[in-house]
């Protein structure tokens, strides 16, 4: 009688703290694709080791480069595979002998292809990896980004560890929100990319870091579901104590056919899946500015907005005009001020020129002390609960004439709205239009880093601005609803 093996499955957190890695596929040509940036963001973060393998060279990088894995001299934990896949169960092979924990691969051309015998060439490699005790990342992803331990896939970018947990089916996603959100402050505790999810999946991921101390939000990226009872089970826990933003790839037809060709995913009805995010309370965005938005606004709006009411500062009767519109679209309001308000803000503002509603607008409006004031005093207004100053939506006020070229203005107006939170105890947000020309992109950064780094939260115009409020307010209400005794 055959005696009965107990697969003993390699945990997450044991993926994400690697003491090697080994980058499979690298090339010493000079040319710069994603094995080559892999290994330039590893060595960037600080990997604790990492190792370039290929049997035609012998440096790479000024790294030493081996031929096979199991040259290597040190213990390999994570292993990145850019061959082709007709080459990877041999892989797989070296894989087990050298005792590594997680197989990472980059290689495409498995299930999503279409072709029966990759999907078939899938099966053997999860076999092979359960038989040997290893986990597969992928195939077809870039990987994970875990700046805690200097596992990361790209370079350029913050290594600061943060709060942020995003899951992803696509690669370029993940890297993608790690760029585009750098220069706003988010940071991450991990990111996942995983492709065809193999082994790996985003109901695993969601119930690693519903309990993952350094998670405090999940993101996440998701085209098709393969297990649906147990996605919702994992869903539904995560949400419970932790936000939950998706973006739900494949929404429509041609979506839905880009999808499975990417990822190999089926895509689940989309009316089921948003009536499964509305049950477990879980912010769904459009796209990922959307999501880099709202993952801005829970990061740093301190405290959280408390409810739809807003109160903007900023220059320019058209863009006020604007924002009321704006504003009310994503059914949010802009309370108007009593007379008691009005003259309070007349006594430190200018009166000549001046509109004395909500949008508050004045010719001074530009100057932090202004700003400060006025904030301060609008933040008084019960109906209020968050207030936002819109900067370089006026010819008056644009970027690149030379108006807010004053020495430190950046850190005085990020000063300003520090002060103004302090004082009305409500979120404080900034709309920084970006210029269109070069000229007045030195100014635009500069404002930006100063807000960013004082953490003001900063959008780039006033419709992701008012969208991003409403989809947090919204879930808010509905966490307080449900935290009621008898609700």
């Amino acid at each position: 009688m055959r005696e009965k093996t107990t697969y003993q499955r390699v945990s997450l957190e044991e993926v994400f703290s690697p003491r090697g890695v080994a980058v499979v596929g690298a090339s010493g040509s000079g040319r710069m694709g994603f094995p080559e940036g892999v290994l330039m963001g590893l060595v960037e973060a600080g990997c604790p080791a990492v190792y370039p393998v290929n049997p035609k060279y012998r440096e790479i990088m000024g790294l030493p480069c081996y031929p096979t894995l199991e040259s290597i001299p040190g213990p390999v934990d994570y292993v990145v595979v850019s061959i082709p896949a007709t080459g990877v169960m041999t892989l797989l092979e070296d894989c087990a002998g050298k005792g590594v924990k997680a197989v990472q691969f980059f290689t495409a051309g498995f299930s999503e292809s279409g072709i029966a015998q990759r999907a078939d060439l899938e099966r053997e490699m999860l076999a092979k990896a359960r038989a040997s005790g290893f986990r597969i990342i992928g195939p077809n992803c870039v990987g994970l980004f875990v700046p805690k331990s200097g596992l990361v896939n790209i370079s350029g970018v913050s290594f600061e560890p943060g709060p942020v947990a995003f899951i992803s089916q696509s690669g370029g996603h993940a890297n993608n929100i790690v760029q585009f959100s750098d220069f706003r402050g988010i940071r991450f505790s991990k990111v996942v990319s995983y492709g065809n999810g193999l082994d790996v999946d985003e109901i695993e991921m969601l119930e690693y870091f519903k309990d993952d101390p350094e998670t405090k939000i999940i993101a996440a990226y998701i085209e098709g579901i393969k297990d649906g009872r147990r996605f919702k089970e994992a869903l539904e826990a995560a949400a419970a104590v932790k936000p939950v933003i998706i973006y739900k790839g494949g929404r429509t037809e041609a979506g839905q056919r880009a999808a499975f060709g990417h990822t190999a995913s089926m895509t689940s009805s989309i009316a089921v899946f948003e009536a499964l995010c509305r049950q477990a309370n879980v912010i769904q965005v459009n796209d990922i500015d959307e999501l880099i938005d709202v993952l801005v606004l829970l990061s740093f709006a301190d405290p959280l907005p408390q409810g739809t009411g807003m109160a903007m500062i900023g220059a320019g009767g058209g863009p006020s005009v604007l924002a009321g519109d704006v504003m009310e679209k994503h059914s949010l309001c802009l309370p108007a001020l009593s007379n008691a308000i009005q003259n309070e803000l007349k006594k430190v503002l200018p009166v000549d020129g001046s509109i004395f509603t909500n949008p508050l607008d004045t010719p001074n409006m530009s100057t932090p002390k202004a700003i400060s004031s006025a904030m301060t005093i609008m933040g008084k207004i019960p109906e209020i609960h968050t207030l936002f100053y819109h900067m370089g939506f006026h010819p008056i006020s644009r970027w690149g004439i030379n108006r807010f070229m004053a020495d430190n203005y950046g850190e005085q107006l990020a000063q300003a709205l520090v002060e103004a939170k302090a004082s009305s105890g409500k979120p404080i947000l900034l709309a920084l239009r970006p210029p269109g020309d070069l000229g007045g992109m030195e100014e635009f950064l500069d404002v930006q880093k100063a807000a960013v780094d004082a953490k003001i939260p900063v959008f780039y115009d006033l419709d992701r601005l008012a969208l991003a409020v409403s989809r947090v307010a919204a879930w808010r209400k509905n966490k307080m609803a449900w935290m009621k005794p008898g609700t």
